[in-house]
């Protein structure tokens, strides 16, 4: 195959299909793909006490997984998730979930397609948003980010009220990010794997932009290229062996959570 005379669109067409024929992702559990979420956030400095909440849903109607209050993201493993429901009552597992975690329940409902919610307060996210100022995508890495992160500008207080989770959900859209000013950051995935990978990036891309903003203006992206990049970058089987690499990063330090 003579790859040197061939198009851009049919090179990536190449690549992409290449990608899904050899390259193999891990296999593990949704249980364990979910503590092993929770240790990747935890290596990239996503912690902050006992703030912040991740879960899935379980595949039963109105169930999701989640962390047990009282523990942080690295001491989660795989048989200390607990199952609770959309009014947070505890389905199987010890323990009780967040209460934060009711804004989850609107963002599902609210969106079929999304299957995995990650909400965290990053150090440079919450730095980000104590200036009230939206993320600026303007690198070719966080380009999955790109148009795709939406802004709440007004803190509605804690998130422990129904009316909280309206204001969350209905701010969030259809995009797959939101930035939260004076709180932190929420992303959403059809799989774990698509949340925990925009997870790292919108931590990398808010620290992008607060060095890149002390050191002068940030300059746009051509829009169709930033576009480009996004689908380019935003794929099931991308998310699928990144994570597997910063699952096996995770693993060398995290080997419990798989218990």
């Amino acid at each position: 195959m003579n790859t040197l005379d061939m198009s851009k669109a049919d090179l990536i067409t190449l690549a992409q299909q290449r990608l899904e024929r050899e390259v193999r992702p891990g296999e593990w559990s949704e249980r364990q793909k979910l503590a092993l979420t929770c240790r990747i956030l935890y290596d990239g400095g996503h912690d902050s006490g006992l703030a912040g909440q991740i879960t899935c849903r379980t595949g039963e109607p109105g169930r999701f997984y989640t962390q047990q209050l009282g523990y942080g993201f690295d001491e989660i493993s795989a048989a200390s998730l607990i199952e609770v429901d959309q009014d947070l009552q505890v389905v199987s597992g010890q323990g009780i979930p967040n209460p934060a975690n009711r804004f989850h329940t609107w963002i599902y409902r609210q969106r079929p397609d999304v299957n995995c919610i990650i909400h965290t307060h990053p150090l440079h996210v919450a730095a980000l948003s104590m200036l009230e100022t939206p993320l600026q995508i303007s690198h070719m890495d966080t380009c999955p980010l790109f148009d795709d992160c939406a802004f709440l500008a007004q803190w509605p207080g804690v998130p422990v009220g129904n009316e909280e989770g309206e204001i969350i959900a209905g701010a969030l859209g259809a995009k797959r990010a939101i930035l939260l000013a004076h709180h932190g950051q929420l992303v959403v995935g059809a799989t774990i794997e698509e949340a925990c990978m925009l997870a790292i990036l919108i931590e990398r891309a808010a620290r992008l932009q607060l060095l890149a903003m002390a050191a002068g203006a940030i300059q746009p992206l051509p829009p169709r290229l930033a576009a480009e990049a996004h689908d380019w970058i935003s794929t099931a089987r991308r998310d699928q062996v990144t994570f597997a690499y910063y699952a096996r990063r995770a693993l060398r330090s995290h080997q419990d959570c798989l218990n």
